[in-house]
């Protein structure tokens, strides 16, 4: 009885002292969050490189079929057979049928490509290039449709697929020239700003000064003068003294003197200067 308690002591001491070590063994760190965040970044730009190589593989792959249809055109139209019409109508229209899934896939990548934090240059030469081929195709498969029309060849089908081709190619031209209008007309609105510069007699004859407030009421909006902040990054004001009534962060402008003692106003950073107010008014005397 005596030996069977020793022992029964001696097993407990014995998970105690195991119990101890693995306490003073040092424990892993957890992950943390910047760490987490690091991969996470880093694996959702994976999956954009992935995504936009799939589809730029696509283009090539297509670009590569319809060299090979092309070929086949060639001889069909230059050789003999009872089924020479048939084939080639076949051949063209799957010709026009990928040079549309093409284009589709191009706008889906340049979608990609202006949706993404990935800088793609490369990309988007090699892109710029591949448009380029599909033009000279489309200007191929005209001149085909001609040749067949001299060999008293016609094939509706062919007619309309080119024809429907031309549209979508006409359509996806004023499609790019409206968006690149848009963008244009936005970009000058987002650099658009205006300034005024006068004694408080005439900024309050203008509402721009009313009951000692800036730019609180029916302000006369003409009296301003309207600017490109990418272009005036200088603006004179003709005065020895200067003041600015509207807030723009202090880094980024400075008031100086020229030879005549009059202040400039110095805007050496543009998107900083005008971030808190499209309009700048400044009292002078």
């Amino acid at each position: 009885m005596k030996k069977l308690l020793v022992w029964m002591i001696l097993g407990v001491a014995s998970v105690v002292l195991t119990a101890c070590e693995e306490n003073r063994k040092p424990v892993a760190a957890e992950p943390s969050y910047q760490t987490d965040s690091l991969k996470q970044v880093i694996e959702q730009k994976d999956d954009e490189i992935n995504d936009m190589m799939g589809t730029l593989n696509e283009i090539q792959e297509g670009l590569k079929v319809i060299s090979e249809a092309e070929d086949r055109v060639t001889l069909l139209k230059d050789g003999e057979g009872a089924n020479k019409s048939e084939q080639i109508k076949e051949s063209v229209t799957f010709i026009a049928n990928k040079m549309k899934e093409n284009r589709a896939l191009i706008a889906k990548l340049q979608k990609q490509l202006s949706a993404s934090t990935v800088k793609g240059d490369q990309l988007k030469k090699t892109l710029d290039g591949m448009v380029r081929q599909l033009d000279e195709k489309e200007k191929q498969l005209q001149q085909l449709r001609e040749e067949l029309d001299a060999k008293e060849i016609h094939i509706s089908a062919l007619d309309e697929q080119v024809n429907n081709l031309n549209t979508d190619v006409t359509n996806l031209k004023t499609e790019s020239a409206q968006k690149t209008e848009t963008i244009q007309a936005q970009d000058k609105q987002l650099n658009t700003a205006w300034f005024v510069f006068g004694t408080k007699k005439e900024l309050k004859e203008q509402n721009i000064i009313v009951d000692g407030k800036v730019l609180q009421n029916n302000f006369n909006k003409n009296y301003f003068t309207k600017i490109d902040i990418r272009q005036q990054k200088e603006i004179k004001l003709y005065s020895k003294s200067a003041s600015l009534l509207t807030v723009h962060p202090s880094d980024s402008y400075t008031l100086s003197r020229d030879a005549s003692k009059q202040y400039v106003l110095k805007i050496n950073n543009p998107q900083l200067f005008w971030s808190t107010s499209k309009y700048l008014v400044v009292l002078v005397k």
